[in-house]
């Protein structure tokens, strides 16, 4: 048995997907062709992490901000999405990927909606990785809409207020059902979270990694699965490993 196949894998890897439009400019090239590059390492990154056996691998595509960017560019995200969707959907269903969408989808194009519904539906009874796109996301935002919709519940008498608890709202966000975050990469070298996962990464291992995303290979994400694993995830309580004494 190999180092790799004995390594502890994370259930569930989020990433921040973030430098696009740097690593083309540090190139002379317009900012499109760093969104084209990214989606290429997309797809590297889905097949390496169903390669290292992660189960659940969220991508932050759109965030409910990147609206305030230029819209020939917002286009071309737009654009990007379909393609990638319209290209790999077959291929994902194929290996028994299931796709979930989070991110508020009423006020997206219809055409875009309606895509990325089939993609959900399409892939529902898939049992392999599930592929989840984080797309018109912010965090604060689905924290607002759950809040929004257990209070609707308590209108309409279904609720007591005192029972809401972390898990009522847990399972009121849009990642109902799916385990929360055990690592959450971010690229470029940039260290926050920016409006991401916040509820469900309060106990994830974060790793911020230089590289631009066109530039995150299966190697450097290999590389941050043995970082991972290398990780003492205690969860408030004491370390399992092995301390010497006098440590």
């Amino acid at each position: 048995m190999s180092r790799a196949s004995q390594r502890i894998v994370p259930q569930h890897v989020a990433i921040i997907m973030d430098g696009n439009g740097r690593w083309a400019n540090a190139r002379g090239l317009p900012r499109t062709f760093g969104h084209r590059k990214g989606v290429e390492t997309v797809r590297e990154t889905v097949k390496a992490a169903r390669e290292a056996g992660v189960g659940f691998l969220t991508l932050f595509a759109f965030s409910s901000e990147n609206w305030r960017r230029p819209e020939a560019e917002v286009n071309e995200l737009f654009g990007l999405l379909k393609a990638f969707i319209r290209r790999d959907l077959a291929d994902l269903h194929q290996a028994s990927v299931r796709i979930r969408i989070i991110g508020d989808k009423v006020n997206l194009r219809e055409d875009i909606r309606s895509l990325l519904l089939e993609a959900e539906e399409r892939t529902a009874e898939n049992r392999g990785m599930t592929l989840v796109i984080a797309f018109n996301y912010g965090s604060r935002d689905e924290i607002a809409r759950a809040a929004a919709r257990l209070a609707r519940e308590v209108q309409a008498g279904r609720l007591d207020p005192c029972d809401i608890d972390a898990q009522k709202i847990n399972d009121s966000l849009d990642t109902a059902g799916i385990p929360d975050p055990d690592l959450v990469i971010r690229t470029s070298g940039e260290e926050r979270l920016s409006n991401f996962l916040l509820w469900q990464s309060a106990y994830a291992e974060l790793m911020f990694v230089p590289d631009f995303w066109p530039d995150f290979t299966a190697a450097v994400f290999d590389m941050v699965l043995e970082r991972y694993a290398a990780r003492d995830r205690r969860f408030g309580g004491l370390s399992n490993k092995v301390v010497a004494v006098g440590s």
